[in-house]
């Protein structure tokens, strides 16, 4: 069977890179081609590598760099012996209280105490960060905010039970309708029921106080309920962490695959997803985290780790925001709390949308957030602000001219289609002629849909996975509501207030990957 899949495996990676060298080199053809003959030259050009992104590019070639700078500096670099791990659990000073469903009900006894190895008492450098240490000896709270999670609750909290004490994993349920808390309770972890719903970010802010986290832990990891940790996640945030300038660590998300739970649109969604994590992680987040840049605009708030030190000094909730993780990131550069620290050794399994409706939603959410969390801090000198201003004309120059391209292209297919139909609307013939001499259908077509299936063969390269190249096929029209919600979306932040409550979407139970 292993033989099987290493050769089934090994024919779809040939066959998906075979695809990608035929399609980029037809693409290029016909691309300088069209740009040569439309006498736009270097703008020509530029437009024409817009449709794989410029910004992507460009980090891409930083995270090239930073990969060869890390792997010079592992080679010429003698560390000490890493010290064995140790298999006694340091206690914790404070008592734990169990609030669940019964009441409040003391923890006894515990055995452990963390001294002042917890990040408000640990000593600080003088960067104002932690002083380096080693990796064994840093603490983690674990925080996992639910609203109506009763289908994956038990999940989430199992994963975080196979990699922390049961005393370091805090839940607080907001104000859940369901046995979201109840299945908590059970499993003995700590337990904050919150009677009014106050969103993620305001059940994350009472968590926290509640149990004065960052007092008794050095950092605190924010796990999503519909998350897996993957078996390697706490020493590699262990590892980021023991570095003082890191004020927080995200996590690496990686899509669940699970296409027998799901239905063709839930497995369009889940491929799709899975391609556009990892461009955005390995092409693009690598490079804004290497640490002679540290721009990265988003600490993901699905599994990241913040120091306690940096995250005492955060707003988590302040009011009008829709979603946490953009603002928490943009407080961490803005009052220049430390730097923002990314490795592939801190991967968490999300589970994506169900459906197209929670994928509309969700997409529209997240949109919202980021502009609203720009609108709120605005811009400051720096390098940050420099590339999200790169960031954002990219953004909406893609989108705009996405979207324009699409309504062409639909404007010509349908003169091509029902023009005799039409000849007698006032300026259609004329119109339609002429921008048919400029740009036809196919050049169009395959302006449009080449370079975005050209990403899908590499993704199914990447992932052997021959499936994404029936998946990808449709990951067009996604696309399309992508850009048109990171335009309707800016007018919104300015206009709307939102309160950050939950909207729970579709969950399918289930453990493993």
């Amino acid at each position: 069977m292993r033989i099987a899949r290493f050769i089934g495996g090994l024919l779809t990676g040939l066959t998906a890179l075979v695809l990608v060298v035929a399609l980029f080199v037809f693409w290029f053809d016909f691309a300088t081609g069209l740009a040569a003959a439309s006498g736009l030259g270097a703008l020509g050009y530029v437009f024409l590598w817009m449709a794989f992104g410029l910004n992507l590019l460009l980090w891409t070639i930083l995270g090239l760099l930073r990969l060869a700078e890390d792997g010079a500096r592992s080679v010429f670099r003698r560390g000490p012996e890493r010290r064995g791990s140790r298999t006694a659990v340091r206690g914790r000073e404070h008592e734990k209280v169990l609030v669940g469903a019964g009441g409040p009900v003391e923890i006894a006894g515990s055995d452990t105490t963390s001294g002042d190895e917890g990040g408000a008492l640990a000593a600080p450098d003088s960067s104002g960060g932690l002083a380096p240490r080693d990796p064994d000896d840093i603490t983690i709270a674990v925080i996992i905010p639910a609203h109506n999670e009763e289908p994956v609750i038990d999940t989430a909290i199992s994963s975080a039970l196979g990699l922390f004490p049961r005393w370091d994993v805090y839940v607080v349920s907001d104000s859940s309708k369901d046995a979201t808390a109840d299945i908590a309770a059970k499993t003995g972890v700590n337990v904050l029921e919150l009677l009014t719903n106050r969103g993620k970010a305001g059940a994350i802010e009472a968590v926290i106080e509640e149990f004065s986290l960052t007092d008794h832990y050095d950092g605190v990891l924010i796990l999503d309920a519909d998350t897996e940790l993957d078996a390697g996640y706490v020493e590699g945030a262990k590892r980021q962490l023991a570095d003082p300038s890191v004020a927080a660590v995200a996590g690496f998300v990686v899509s669940e695959w699970k296409p027998r739970e799901r239905s063709l649109v839930g497995r369009i969604i889940s491929a799709y997803r899975d391609r556009l994590y990892f461009m955005l992680q390995y092409f693009m987040r690598f490079g804004q985290t290497w640490k002679r840049a540290n721009v990265s605009f988003i600490v993901p708030g699905f599994a990241s780790v913040y120091r306690s030190s940096a995250l005492e000094k955060i707003t988590v909730n302040p009011p009008g925001l829709v979603i946490e993780d953009f603002n928490m990131t943009f407080e961490v550069h803005h009052k220049r709390l430390g730097r923002v620290s990314m490795n592939p050794d801190t991967k968490a399994y999300s589970q994506d949308p169900f459906t197209f409706r929670d994928y509309r939603k969700q997409v529209g959410r997240w949109t919202l957030g980021f502009w609203q969390t720009i609108r709120r801090h605005r811009l400051w000198p720096g390098l940050f602000c420099l590339c999200l201003v790169l960031y954002v004309i990219e953004v909406v120059l893609v989108s705009l001219m996405f979207l324009f391209t699409v309504a062409l292209a639909a404007f010509v297919l349908l003169g091509t289609f029902a023009g005799d139909l039409l000849s007698g609307v006032p300026f259609f013939t004329d119109s339609f002629t002429a921008v048919t001499a400029l740009l036809p259908l196919t050049a169009l077509a395959i302006g449009l849909l080449v370079p975005d299936y050209i990403l899908t063969c590499v993704m199914t390269m990447v992932r052997r996975r021959p499936s994404y190249l029936f998946y990808g096929l449709f990951f067009f029209p996604i696309r399309v509501v992508d850009a048109y919600l990171s335009l309707r979306m800016i007018p919104k932040a300015w206009t709307a207030r939102s309160d950050g409550r939950w909207s729970s979407p579709v969950r399918v139970s289930g453990k493993g990957r």
